[in-house]
């Protein structure tokens, strides 16, 4: 081992002692599930995990409206593709239950970020129910009811679907590496945070762990918004992995070291063709995954994958403020000082900043997807289509 670290030219190891948090946590899961919904008498609301204010506090945000829900979904107090999916169908569920318009509701939620296409799924499958329950004569509450019932169904069946991709995911992984010991690099954050179950990338890597077969999981910080260092790392942490956190400008440097074994990111949305739309900064590694000849692997369900969208060119990608960048703000990095809304400004007064959300990583430079129902490997239209297909054969049997 100390040779492999050795070819570098310095030994980049990070220490593991006793009083490392990979040695201290074991399998800690988070004390507050990122989405909930609850009865009378607390609800009915829809209860999310504030991702805002991690890793320094576990609070929850209490959503009684639709308009509630689009202002968690845009300032990622929730957030991740199947996640999302999972809070669109639970914020129909909220407006029919509390009396509010569900179409209104529907169309707001579901253009709350435009590029995540789980969000939508979501929102259109519970609102099929309500308005199935409808035509068929139920009232409001029945129909209600009905909307809850295709949230519930989604939440189950995306906690089933990372079960699947993780299993998937680790073959893949030992197939294409064979003896054990990966050194995984990821992106942004792809674990429980994001999903009904255990996450899609990250998942991956989780299981890699408890088999014994994770030797290092490199943890890109994500910036400018940091998913990566506040949510990822908060995550492996309270898994017990061996896991290390590095600028996302150093990655660069870990290839050239020889210290990445593959890459493992999300996705918001595949296009028809094979296009992967994931967290700004995913393109970059994809580029240098292929240049070190490293395998670069997207983990996502069948739902992120978008058959309306033929290429990368045609995926809408968000634009966010520029504040983001030329302010280092609260709640998005709490540190003593800081006040919710506050923050330090790192640019000059009047700076303009590009700041996609998003970048496109076109399918020849993606190895693999990974999903519930198998992996797509090499990433062409013909065979994401073919995977599709199959998956839609199993829903409907």
């Amino acid at each position: 081992m100390a040779d492999q670290y050795a070819q570098s030219g310095e030994d980049i190891r990070p220490p593991e002692t006793p009083t490392s948090p990979a040695n201290q946590v074991k399998e800690a899961a988070p004390a507050i599930p990122a989405i909930r919904w609850a009865e009378p008498p607390e609800g009915p609301v829809l209860v999310l995990l504030d991702q805002t204010r991690l890793p320094g506090e576990e609070t929850e945000l209490v959503c009684t409206d639709a308009p509630a829900l689009v202002e968690a979904i845009r300032m990622l107090a929730v957030r991740g593709a199947p996640l999302l999916g999972i809070a669109g169908a639970y914020g129909v569920a909220l407006a029919a239950a509390r009396g509010f318009d569900v179409d209104e509701a529907a169309v707001t939620i579901a253009g709350a970020r435009p590029t995540a296409v789980n969000l939508g799924y979501g929102v259109r499958r519970a609102l099929a129910a309500y308005r199935s329950a409808v035509a068929g004569g139920a009232g409001r509450e029945r129909a209600g009811a009905a909307a809850l019932a295709a949230a519930r169904a989604l939440h189950r069946e995306d906690a089933e679907a990372s079960a699947r991709m993780a299993v998937h995911g680790l073959a893949l992984l030992d197939e294409m590496l064979p003896g054990g010991g990966h050194r995984i690099l990821t992106h942004c954050n792809t674990g429980s945070l994001v999903s009904g179950g255990e996450g899609t990338a990250f998942a991956v890597a989780l299981a890699a762990h408890r088999e014994g077969r994770l030797r290092r999981l490199w943890v890109d910080e994500t910036r400018p918004l940091m998913q990566g260092s506040r949510l990822t790392a908060y995550e492996a942490a309270r898994s017990g992995m061996a896991y290390t956190l590095l600028t996302d400008s150093a990655a660069g440097s870990l290839f050239a070291a020889g210290e990445v074994d593959a890459v493992l990111i999300g996705a918001d949305r595949i296009a028809a063709d094979g296009s992967v739309a994931n967290k700004v900064g995913s393109y970059p590694l994809a580029v240098l995954a292929r240049y070190h000849h490293v395998p670069f692997i997207v983990v996502a369900p069948v739902t992120t994958v978008d058959p309306e969208t033929p290429d990368g060119a045609s995926i809408e990608v968000e634009q966010r403020a520029s504040h983001e960048v030329t302010e280092v703000t609260a709640p998005y990095v709490p540190m003593a000082g800081f006040e919710a809304g506050g923050g330090i400004v790192v640019a000059p007064l009047g700076t303009q900043a590009y700041n996609p959300a998003f970048d496109v990583t076109p399918p020849e430079l993606v190895t693999a997807i990974v999903t519930e129902e198998g992996v797509v490997s090499p990433v062409t239209a013909g065979g994401l289509g073919e995977l599709c297909a199959r998956s839609r054969q199993v829903s409907m049997s």
